[in-house]
């Protein structure tokens, strides 16, 4: 039965770090004896290497696998989609059509796209690959009953392995011994603080991986003392390998916007192909054109409607906000992704060092005289005792605090320095907001007058010193309050405070603070060591303190205004619910929070999981697995999720999010690998000027389309009326070709220049199954396309009828459709009327329109260009006062139809009222 256990636990592709065992019993619930018989070894000589190499061969090296795509396949890839097939086509078509400049550009735009595709999938491989450098090259292991250093590739389970201060654990190991051992586990975790470790047993069955307080796992960091364990996970199957497993799981996604212009490109072509089949037909048994003629104006409409500049115009307005973003300490690795922000509607986020300063404070103090607090936040704030009407304290005088402050200083090892304008620090955190309590109320830091001391143990939870103090000497004492409460107790049996203080004790706790007992006792003037057997003795609790990591003071702002934008922001963190439930409080994250743990979630079904997702505000004690469940339950209620981290443990759920955030300082190579946008400053109201920036990014990308696809139809109406009108095409496919040209490459990208409008942070997230286009648009499309299409018609067939030449004519009607577009454009800039404050907001734009006439001009009057275009020199009436005024007929009549629905909407705003 043994080995049948032993084979079970350590197959490949079973959870063997956690359960999965035959025995009932998880690794932490088990003996040392339980162990040794369940992994079939001696737990004090451990395997043989006869056995390591059999276990070795049989189910592989302790490693991350990953499996490698070949580049070409990744390249190749990028060119199966459905945007790229509509450029390709148009792409043959122009240059079956001899249109050799349009052909390099749509071709050029293809493999731009493809390039930026393909880094992306490499980027993501690469996150992988930092995933495998977690683990230690070699470790020490008892093998043999001799103690080994060998490469960590070679060890199995079963393995015994010795861990001191520096090392990285190999492995997923269950701890038979640990000596004042504390683990840095923010890989797994993302919180900060070292982890006391234990040997002894842990009764409870659903342990959250935080709290594992026997189990050591691969990738972590060994900050103090030694330990030792039975190897019980390697490689995939260990929690580091897990979180491998999950990144390779997530499948690269397609943003919200690309989903919209594929099927938008979609529609259009088969729109486009489907009028010209059926204009065809017609036209061939109406036996209008010869057939040849025909087919020239069939691919000269299908090559005018076709908006061929749109996928480059969306990418120069995704470049631009990129940019913008850049300048503003956001570093967005793939275009699509700007825009994704303006559509999040859920903001993830973890607490430590994001939501908080990773700086942990003392903010509270109590005493037997009172409550005080402690003003001044973080490590480099000064700050004053303040009683409970907020008044300044005179410390000095008050012999308990004075006590209290001297004891702090005197029993921390905690320094900090300075390093690129912020305190550092060096020591444990608890030190830490000790140092900086003492330096905050003094003035100075600590100078401690140590004679001997205790250092802190997992084992009786609390350190000591004993110092020389004037003519005296003192056992200063810190530690967890009950533990010094239960030393006085011996003493002093008939002790009546305990009940006082532990009321307090429990009052700091449910606020999410960690409490510090500080008390002191005199001893003997020759006394030299410390001695845990005296502490208690005549000693006085003189306080407790209660200690946070404070909200970083502008979040609280960002989520207010994140919030009114009807963005929700959401916390998930490995801490405490208690702890981060009081932070997510502080920070007004909503109304009525609600916290649920890691273990909570795991009772739940997917389907469970996804009906009540939406209740929680606060996710606590989260593994890494816990937080993809969480992003794609909240996926699966259709929200747009961005989510916010730094860790190792972040990358599976950065990765699944339809935008992953990493922090560009603190956070690891892996996070930033797996992600879409790294933060350079590591500050979370970035992301709410990134919110912002993504919403206008879209509302150009959407007035772009809305500009571009009415004059590419007008385009294609002027060859439909004039196939229908058996009359002679007024504009020649060059012509057309090079309204579509100097379109994609001047005017319309007047509106990546355009600033956002008023109320853009009010309006809430765009509900992105709605397309990029309302009704109302397609209607918009629809007139104005026929607007300038009947304009340019009818001016032509008036002035040639009397008696214009055709080419005059046609070049006449070449600027009647790029006026047409230069005032629609004045009209689509904003909802505001044209001649108002706003008419000159746009500078840039002007420049633009500049351009584009100078252009005009050029096509216009250049003798070698009026030969490629069939352009002809007009005069100034037919050339441009006339265009002028059909333009201006276009810009009143967009005018009056902005009038009538900007009156319309405050109509219905009102009747919501």
């Amino acid at each position: 039965m043994q080995e049948e256990q032993q084979t079970h636990l350590i197959e490949p592709g079973e959870d063997s770090g956690d359960d999965g065992a035959p025995s009932q019993k998880q690794n932490w619930q088990e003996s040392s004896t339980q162990l040794g018989q369940r992994y079939q070894t001696d737990t004090t000589d451990g395997l043989s290497t006869e056995e390591a190499e059999k276990r070795l061969k049989k189910f592989g090296k302790n490693e991350l696998k990953v499996k490698k795509k070949s580049n070409w396949i990744l390249f190749f890839k990028q060119f199966n989609n459905s945007i790229v097939y509509i450029l390709a086509i148009t792409a043959i078509v122009t240059l079956l059509m001899r249109h050799y400049p349009d052909s390099i550009v749509i071709g050029a735009v293809i493999i731009a796209n493809a390039f930026v595709g393909f880094f992306q999938e490499v980027s993501a491989d690469n996150a992988l690959s930092k995933i495998q450098e977690l683990l230690v090259a070699e470790s020490f292991v008892i093998r043999d009953g001799q103690r080994k250093l060998m490469d960590a590739k070679e060890i199995v389970v079963g393995d015994i392995v010795s861990l001191e201060a520096g090392d990285s654990v190999p492995a997923d190991i269950r701890l038979l011994a640990a000596d004042n051992l504390k683990i840095q586990e923010s890989t797994l975790t993302g919180e900060t603080n070292s982890v006391d470790k234990i040997e002894e047993p842990i009764a409870k069955e659903n342990v959250p991986l935080a709290e594992r307080a026997n189990m050591a796992f691969a990738a972590t960091a060994v900050t103090s003392g030694s330990g030792m364990g039975v190897v019980v996970a390697t490689g995939m199957q260990s929690q580091i390998g897990k979180i491998q497993s999950d990144v390779i799981k997530v499948k690269n996604k397609s943003t919200p916007l690309m989903k919209n212009l594929n099927r938008l490109g979609i529609t259009l072509s088969l729109a486009i192909v489907a009028i010209a089949v059926a204009l065809f037909l017609l036209g061939m048994h109406l036996k209008i054109y010869s057939l040849p003629t025909l087919t020239v104006a069939i691919i000269t409409l299908v090559v005018g409607s076709m908006p061929e500049g749109m996928p480059a115009s969306v990418s120069v307005v995704l470049a631009m906000g990129t940019r913008k973003l850049t300048g503003k300490n956001a570093i967005v690795k793939t275009l699509p992704a700007v825009e994704t922000l303006g559509a999040v509607d859920i903001v993830n986020t973890d607490k430590t060092g994001t939501l908080t300063k990773n700086e942990m404070t003392v903010t509270d103090i109590v005493t037997l005289n009172g409550e005080y607090t402690v003003s001044g936040v973080g490590y480099a704030a000064a700050g004053q005792i303040l009683d409970t009407t907020g008044t300044a304290v005179a410390w000095k005088n008050d012999d308990s605090l004075d006590k209290l402050i001297k004891i702090a200083g005197q029993t921390t090892d905690a320094l900090f320095h300075l390093e690129d304008g912020a305190w550092v620090l060096t020591g444990e955190p608890t030190d830490g907001a000790l140092t900086g309590l003492y330096h905050k109320i003094t003035g100075k830091d600590p100078e401690v007058f140590e004679i001997d001391s205790l250092p802190f143990d997992s084992a009786f939870r609390y350190s000591a010193r004993l110092v020389q103090d004037t003519n005296q000497r003192y056992l200063m004492v810190k530690g967890a309050p009950q533990t010094l409460l239960n030393k006085v107790k011996k003493f002093n049996p008939n002790f009546e405070g305990e009940k006082q203080w532990l009321d307090k004790v429990v009052k700091l706790s449910k606020q999410g603070k960690r409490v510090v007992g500080l008390g002191m006792q005199k001893v003997a003037a020759d006394e030299g060591l410390v001695d845990p057997a005296k502490i208690g003795d005549l000693f006085e609790l003189v306080g407790i303190v209660g200690i946070i990591d404070p909200p970083r003071e502008e979040v609280k702002d960002a989520i207010k205004q994140l919030r009114y934008a009807g963005v929700k922001v959401k916390m998930i963190t490995g801490d405490d619910p208690n702890t981060a439930l009081a932070i997510a409080n502080q920070l007004e994250m909503g109304e009525n929070l609600k916290a649920v743990t890691g273990p909570e979630l795991d009772k739940m079904s997917e389907q469970e999981l996804i009906d009540n997702i939406d209740k929680y505000t606060v996710f606590a004690r989260t593994t890494p697995s816990d937080k993809l469940k969480i992003v794609k339950a909240q996926q699966q209620r259709q929200h747009v999720v961005s989510m916010t981290g730094d860790g190792v443990n972040d990358a599976p759920a950065l990765k699944q999010a339809d935008i992953g955030v990493a922090m560009g300082i603190k956070g690891t190579d892996v996070a930033k690998g797996s992600a879409d946008m790294v933060l350079a400053d590591d500050n979370f109201t970035t992301v709410l000027s990134a919110v912002k920036e993504g919403r206008l990014v879209f509302d150009n990308i959407r007035k772009t389309i809305r500009f571009l696809l009415p004059t590419s139809f007008a385009e294609g109406l002027i060859v439909v009326f004039s196939i229908l009108l058996d009359q002679t095409m007024p504009l020649y496919p060059t012509q057309l070709l090079w309204i579509n040209m100097v379109s994609a490459l001047t005017i319309q990208f007047a509106f990546i220049f355009e600033p956002a409008e008023n109320g853009i942070m009010t309006r809430g997230p765009r509900n992105i199954s709605q397309g990029i286009l309302t009704k109302f648009d397609i209607v918009e499309i629809a007139y104005v396309s026929i607007l300038i299409a009947s304009l340019g018609m009818i001016v032509y067939n008036g002035m040639t009828a009397l008696g214009m030449s055709h080419v005059i004519g046609s070049t006449m009607t070449l600027n009647i459709i790029i006026f047409g577009k230069i005032f629609y454009l004045f009209n689509m800039r904003n909802n505001h009327l044209v001649f108002s404050k706003y008419f000159f907001q746009n500078k840039i734009a002007f420049y633009i329109i500049g351009i584009l006439l100078l252009l005009q001009v050029g096509i216009i009057y250049l003798p070698f260009m009026q030969e490629i275009f069939h352009t002809g020199s007009i005069n100034f009436v037919y050339g441009w006062i006339i265009p002028s005024i059909t333009g201006l007929i276009v810009l009143i009549v967009t005018e009056l139809v902005k009038i009538a629905r900007l009156a319309y909407s405050k109509k219905a705003s009102k009747s919501k009222i």
